[in-house]
């Protein structure tokens, strides 16, 4: 139970009497940690339980109010574990992991050796554009195929582009993909964000173009300013075609000691591996981007670290791995390609205390006063970089069958091992 004041008891009592709102207590007494400890209270009278081991005290409330989260009461404490260095693109990286998975960061840290010592990783952004599709309704399927032709004519779309563009200074609308189902519009804009992961700066430009389009088709009906097109947080066949995001290719060429000495494995047993079970094993799945071993812990484990939003690893975690021997069969090219890698450097949790010390480790803190968006487009080679490493730490525990043994040994608790033995 917390020490209160009398003023404190006044107030926890109101709360639990129903007279003044829980969401009213930062405004209203102007303190956030005293607005926590007093909601916490009263959460704990009502319920009868103290959420004993939630932490309350040593973070800094007010960094996350009208941000990040609301109604707080506490904080969940994560372990963050390193994994590197990451030789990507001729530079190294020390790449924070938040995980609970035992054994996640050794096996990315064994993968990012095996880059290392066969001379490091390569990528390439293909592509970047963050999307929100918004849903429209149309009298008639006909007047809703004029609004496609009148949003795809190259001179209305210049127009549309300006219209968007004037809701940020790093907004730039870069196309415009429609769909129609019966009378209703999908449309899903694409535009470059900077740094940001930019879905509130592409929703505001959206929704001045749509503004602007009510001049033109008063009879334009707008259902919902996402129809689900764009497709955010969700399983979606557009984003693994399509993109979005960042698209992210991430190669390396790993030599044959290196497979039989770091990995203990061999590379025809690898490349096997692969076609079996990433690729023919995820088609009999009927997998929708899930054509690898593990690319979400990766995924997971960085965003969570770094600030990212972590329900953005479904679509950020689309991944096929590929594996060939290579120099007349003797070593192995791995790569993993991700289009839809969802971050940013800037915005949401990224300005969080612990978040923003793990992209300053990464170099990408903060925006690009010089190139804007390079931050970004950085942190998802590195994502992608260290997918990789997983990869192949991963596929090798496979092919070497050792797995389940590592699991045994380090992702179990001495109370679980000393129940076994």
């Amino acid at each position: 139970m917390l020490a209160v004041t009398e003023e404190d008891e006044e107030i926890i009592s109101s709360v639990v009497a129903g007279k003044t709102p829980s969401y009213v207590l930062e405004s209203n007494l102007g303190d956030c940690r005293r607005a926590a400890g007093i909601r916490r209270e009263a959460l704990r009278r009502m319920t009868g339980r103290a959420l004993e081991g939630l932490p309350l005290d040593g973070f800094d409330y007010g960094s996350i109010l009208r941000q990040c989260c609301e109604l707080p009461v506490g904080y969940v404490q994560l372990p963050v574990g390193i994994a590197g260095p990451l030789l990507l693109d001729r530079r190294q990286y020390y790449v924070p992991m938040a995980t609970t998975e035992g054994c996640l960061v050794a096996s990315t840290n064994r993968g990012c050796k095996a880059i290392a010592e066969s001379g490091g990783a390569a990528s390439v952004v293909l592509r970047d554009g963050m999307t929100r599709a918004p849903v429209v309704r149309l009298p008639s399927v006909r007047r809703a195929a004029e609004l496609v032709a009148f949003v795809e004519e190259p001179s209305n779309f210049e127009t549309l582009a300006v219209v968007f563009n004037r809701s940020s200074r790093f907004a730039r609308l870069q196309g415009i993909q429609c769909a129609l189902a019966g009378r209703n519009l999908y449309m899903r804009f694409s535009c470059s964000t900077g740094d940001a992961m930019g879905m509130n700066m592409v929703s505001k430009g959206v929704q001045n173009v749509l503004d602007y389009l009510q001049g033109d088709f008063p009879d334009m009906d707008v259902m919902s300013i996402s129809g689900n097109f764009c497709s955010d947080k969700k399983p979606a066949a557009v984003n693994w075609i399509e993109g979005r995001g960042k698209s992210v290719v991430c190669e390396a060429t790993i030599k044959e000691e290196v497979v039989k000495k770091v990995l203990k494995t061999t590379v025809p047993a690898l490349v096997e591996l692969n076609m079996i079970k990433n690729l023919a094993g995820s088609a009999v799945a009927g997998a929708l981007g899930g054509f690898n071993a593990h690319a979400s812990n990766i995924v997971s484990a960085v965003f969570i670290a770094t600030g990212q939003d972590p329900a953005q690893n479904v679509e950020s975690s689309h991944c096929i791995t590929m594996m060939e021997a290579v120099n007349d069969g003797k070593d192995l090219h791995v790569s993993v390609t991700m289009p839809s890698i969802e971050v940013g450097t800037v915005g949401g949790g990224t300005q969080l205390a612990s978040q923003a010390a793990c992209l300053d480790l990464l170099g990408v803190k903060g925006a690009s006063l010089e190139s804007p968006g390079s931050n970004a487009r950085l942190l998802a080679s590195i994502v992608a970089g260290a997918v990789l490493a997983g990869e192949l730490s991963l596929m090798s525990a496979h092919a070497a069958g050792h797995l389940v043994r590592s699991h045994m040994k380090y992702n179990r608790s001495s109370k679980d091992v000393s129940k076994a033995a």
